[in-house]
């Protein structure tokens, strides 16, 4: 079962840095990540997604590249590449995979203007060696589906932040 964990961070570069900071746990087998999602408040009230993977440009390769595949067939490959890199393309834009862009909208919109939230999912974790690495960038847990305790264990281990903890929306 994977675990929800959505923290804010007074900005998008130290939401960027304690996401670099994860992926680096990650290469030494310490965290197993699902998504991992930057949401940031921006000055118009609109929140921006810093996606890990473009479903759109992936889509529009991959619909090229079979497009192109039966377009040979039909003896007009170029026409079967633009077919299959737009259908691709439009495939992957509604395509989602990992957390819901809807829940971190929803959850990024108690932020105030600038802020910023690192949402993550979890499958794994070896969390006396994570929580205090993560600590280093402070932060306030917005939401998550951890039990109770597990909750308390969190909150209390990135108290000790050198950047403050963001206040509480």
């Amino acid at each position: 079962m994977a675990d929800l964990v959505v923290i804010a961070y007074p900005d998008e570069q130290t939401a960027e840095a304690a996401r670099k900071k994860l992926f680096e746990f990650q290469r030494e087998y310490l965290i197993e990540l699902g998504d991992a999602v930057v949401a940031v408040r921006q000055a118009d009230g609109n929140v921006k997604l810093n996606q890990l993977i473009s479903t759109t440009a992936t889509g529009a390769a991959s619909g090229g590249l079979w497009g192109t595949l039966i377009g040979i067939l039909f003896l007009n490959p170029l026409l079967g590449a633009a077919v299959g890199a737009g259908a691709g393309a439009l495939s992957g834009y509604f395509t989602d995979i990992g957390i819901d862009d809807n829940f971190i909208k929803d959850a990024a919109s108690a932020l105030t203007p600038g802020q910023a939230a690192l949402c993550v999912l979890v499958r794994k974790v070896t969390a006396d060696k994570v929580i205090p690495a993560m600590s280093a960038f402070g932060g306030t847990v917005l939401r998550t589906n951890l039990s109770s305790e597990q909750e308390a264990k969190l909150r209390e281990g990135l108290k000790g932040g050198v950047n403050g903890a963001v206040a509480e929306p």
